[in-house]
């Protein structure tokens, strides 16, 4: 009994000596802290920059884009899945932090995406409002 004891612990820890060895050896091709960085700082909805600002302009991205493959079962005339991938909502975030950066803002707050579904297409619009930061000397002063 004490053989079989002994022999068990040793394959366990040669395991987990294997596995280590093995997983040191590659690296991750998912990073999963992969974040896109804007021309100008993006908060949602439900979050708020520390910084004081004035509003600019309100801005808008809106368009179409026809159902995807993945999304229609042709089969069933069926919709399997809504609105758009984290792709296309990268795009879109991109082109309005393009806006903003355009007419000199530093952030968008209150960034909110909405979408829709037909038969045919994905709507969607992404809205924020274009911020500009208060100079140091603006909030100390007052």
């Amino acid at each position: 009994m004490k053989n079989f004891t002994e022999n068990k612990t040793i394959g366990l820890m040669g395991a987990l000596f294997i596995s280590a060895l093995l997983s040191s050896c590659f690296r991750p091709v998912l990073y999963l802290q992969n974040k896109t960085h804007y021309p100008v700082d993006v908060f949602y909805e439900n979050q708020r920059p520390a910084r004081p600002f004035d509003p600019l302009q309100d801005l808008e991205v809106k368009g179409e884009v026809q159902l995807s493959a993945r999304q229609l079962d042709e089969r069933n005339k069926r919709m399997l899945s809504r609105g758009n991938d984290m792709q296309q909502k990268e795009l879109m975030l991109a082109r309005l932090t393009l806006q903003a950066k355009n007419i000199g803002a530093d952030a968008l707050v209150a960034v909110k995406y909405t979408y829709y579904t037909s038969m045919t297409d994905n709507g969607y619009i992404m809205t924020g409002l274009a911020v500009k930061y208060k100079k140091e000397e603006e909030t100390t002063a007052k």
